[in-house]
């Protein structure tokens, strides 16, 4: 496809995402924007959060981690259905039956403001550099697909992404989200589903045909317990998972500001469930496609992109889909497949930031009624500024992004986990103006741990693991400052 071609299906996209605003935004009030009216059908919520789930970082990483780890990720997924299941008995009725507008509210009952504002400081944290890094992903891939054949600096396609998120993010908040999220995962999975079908028929085989042979099975296996050492040991994978999913979905403003825009408990609990089974299927199809990327690449002697000298196994997806000649439906759904990639996260992340910066900060709802919605706006084009200069950053910084983005969440994302570990399983108080100071000192501590020499611990190497074990060390320096 030529350059000309890409602009013009990418206009025609955001037209479409335009539209959607325009008809979810006519009631531009501050409980549509962090609410939704508590409206939204659970079927929708479900099906929509599976993209921003998914990202820009399993649509293009996850397909090229078959290089190096075959189907290992699918360990950490199974953990993410126990995660969501325990969302869904745990925390779910509790928000619910609290009825907040940012789950950190419920730190503030539970213990005092420092703990809630330590709570939402380590959110946003959290969800913008996530939230960049997923961005910066697909930036990247789009830079290399098409913006660099025009000239255009990398800087200015991160510009023009935010700028566009924000134009049909303004009005509706999660209200159009929960629309667009929609749409989006369906185009992601399209793209997948037609990039799969596509390889097979150039490799002469149907799926199943593709699922039983050889290289695939070289190149699909799941379990690995022999190793504890290693980073794709089961168990690491595993109960690593469970955490994430707790920490990163139930623990995460983003992902249940969603959540609680379903009518009721119950019918939150129905997303969930819904959302956890279809995670577990779609990244298996997600994987099913790398593996076939990489039989691709060795059968036809196509080699892995290189960025600044360096392998990029990301990059093999969008290489293979985008000059190897396998027809216009493929280029066509992989490019609305990355747009959907790069905005099902960063749109809802856009907007959650909002939301908590303007109620956990700003305290917003005690503001007079004529001052709530500029307030709001306001914030919005802030956090859209935000993300602009973080993207930016992390352009000039080295690393696999996929481990980068988790390394950092298992760091900021402990401090919220022992926090609500310590709020629901024990009834103590705790000395509320040191939570702060205990949360910093889980992350130091962690991050002295983690960066202990390998020889030293008998060559361990630490993967998703290290959230609980942050979580652990929170929940102890919790017990240190307690009170009856």
């Amino acid at each position: 496809m030529s350059a000309t071609q890409i602009l013009l299906l990418i206009a025609a996209y955001f037209i479409v995402l335009i539209l959607i605003s325009y008809f979810t935004g006519k009631e531009d009030t501050n409980d549509a924007f962090f609410k939704a009216n508590k409206s939204a059908p659970w079927y929708l919520v479900a099906f929509g959060m599976i993209g921003a789930s998914l990202s820009g970082v399993t649509f293009i990483s996850v397909p090229g981690m078959i290089g190096g780890q075959q189907f290992a990720y699918m360990q950490g997924v199974f953990g993410f259905f126990v995660g969501y299941i325990f969302i869904l008995i745990v925390l779910l009725p509790l928000y619910y039956k609290l009825n907040v507008t940012s789950i950190y509210e419920y730190l503030e009952q539970r213990f005092g403001k420092v703990s809630y504002k330590t709570g939402a400081f380590f959110f946003l944290l959290s969800r913008v550099t996530g939230a960049s890094f997923r961005l910066f992903l697909v930036a990247l891939a789009m830079q290399y697909i098409v913006f660099e054949r025009l000239g255009i600096p990398f800087w200015a396609t991160v510009v023009i992404s935010i700028l566009l998120i924000w134009l049909y993010t303004n009005r509706g908040g999660i209200k159009t989200i929960i629309w667009t999220d929609t749409m989006q995962t369906l185009a992601m999975l399209t793209a997948v589903l037609v990039a799969i079908y596509l390889i097979n028929e150039k490799l002469d085989w149907s799926f199943v045909e593709a699922l039983k042979s050889e290289s695939f099975v070289e190149k699909s296996r799941i379990f690995f317990f022999e190793d504890p050492n290693s980073t794709v040991y089961f168990w690491k994978y595993f109960i690593g998972g469970i955490f994430i999913a707790i920490a990163m979905t139930g623990l995460d403003q983003d992902m249940m500001q969603k959540n609680l825009t379903c009518r009721n408990n119950k019918e939150a609990q129905k997303n969930m469930f819904t959302m956890a089974t279809l995670v577990v299927i779609v990244n298996f199809i997600f994987l099913s496609l790398g593996a076939l990327l990489f039989i691709y690449a060795d059968r036809f002697g196509l080699e892995i992109p290189m960025v600044d000298g360096r392998s990029r196994t990301d990059l093999l997806f969008p290489e293979i889909a985008m000059n190897q000649n396998l027809g216009n439906a493929l280029s066509i759904t992989f490019i609305i497949g990355l747009i959907a990639a790069a905005y099902s996260s960063a749109d809802s992340a856009l907007t959650s930031l909002t939301t908590s910066f303007s109620v956990d900060f700003l305290n917003i709802h005690d503001k007079p009624l004529v001052e709530q919605k500029p307030l709001r706006k306001k914030v919005h084009i802030g956090v859209s500024v935000v993300l602009i200069v973080v993207v930016i950053i992390f352009n000039l910084l080295e690393g696999n992004v996929v481990s980068n983005l988790f390394k950092f969440a298992t760091f900021t994302y402990g401090p919220l986990l022992g926090l609500f570990a310590f709020g629901i399983l024990t009834n103590y108080q705790i000395k509320d103006k040191y939570a702060w100071i205990v949360a910093l000192l889980s992350i130091i501590l962690s991050f002295g741990i983690t960066n202990i020499p390998e020889n030293i611990i008998g060559n361990y190497k630490f993967h998703w693991e290290i959230l609980p074990l942050n979580g652990l060390i929170t929940f102890i320096g919790l017990i240190l400052i307690r009170r009856q």
